[in-house]
C-alpha cells in the first residue's frame, strides 16, 4: 500500500463547507414539503364537502324524478314536503338559475325561495354540518298535459372558515 502524502489526506472526505452546504438544502427541502401538508389537507377537506355535496344532490334528485309529471308535491324519505311546480302552467318554478359558461346553475347568490330548499344535515358527521339545498322546476306544457320537466338541485355546504362552490345536478324527465 502506497504512503499517504499530505498531498493525498487534504483529497479525502468532505469538507466543513461542503456538509453545511448540503445540510442547509436539505433543511429547505424540508421545510417546503412541511408547508405543503396543510395546504394537502384543506384541499382534502374541501373535496370531501364537494363529494358529500354531490352525495345529497344525487339522493335529492333521485327521489324527484322518480315523482309522476303529475305531481305537484310529494313527501321525501325524511318526511319534508318537496314542491314540483305548477302542473297547470309551463315555466320555471322554485330558485332562480344562472348560466356560468353554457351550464344552468342553481344561482346561490339570492335567497332562497320558500318551498323550494331546505337545510341537510350529515348524519354520519360527528360535528354535524348542514348543506343547504334548494331546487327548481322547469315545466314544459302540451296544451293542459305535462310533457317534460327538467330538475336541478344545487347544494352547498356553507363554510365561513374556507370558500366552497356550491354543486349543482340537473335531469330532464320527459313522458
Amino acid at each position: 500500500m502506497p504512503a499517504l502524502t499530505d498531498k493525498t489526506r487534504l483529497q479525502r472526505g468532505f469538507t466543513l463547507v461542503e456538509l453545511m452546504f448540503s445540510t442547509a438544502v436539505l433543511l429547505i427541502g424540508a421545510v417546503a414539503v412541511v408547508q405543503l401538508v396543510p395546504a394537502a389537507l384543506q384541499s382534502n377537506l374541501r373535496n370531501r364537502y364537494d363529494s358529500t355535496a354531490v352525495v345529497v344532490a344525487k339522493r335529492y334528485l333521485d327521489q324527484i324524478v322518480d315523482q309522476p309529471l303529475s305531481a305537484a308535491s310529494f313527501t321525501d324519505a325524511d318526511g319534508r314536503t318537496i314542491f314540483l311546480g305548477s302542473v297547470a302552467a309551463p315555466g320555471l318554478a322554485g330558485n332562480p338559475l344562472r348560466v356560468v359558461g353554457v351550464t344552468a346553475r342553481v344561482d346561490f347568490t339570492v335567497g332562497a325561495v320558500a318551498n323550494y330548499n331546505l337545510t341537510y344535515v350529515d348524519p354520519n358527521d360527528a360535528v354535524g354540518l348542514s348543506y343547504e339545498v334548494r331546487w327548481t322546476v322547469v315545466t314544459s306544457m302540451q296544451g293542459t298535459n305535462v310533457v317534460a320537466k327538467r330538475f336541478l338541485v344545487g347544494v352547498w355546504k356553507r363554510d365561513p372558515r374556507q370558500v366552497t362552490q356550491p354543486v349543482t345536478l340537473d335531469a330532464w324527465v320527459q313522458r
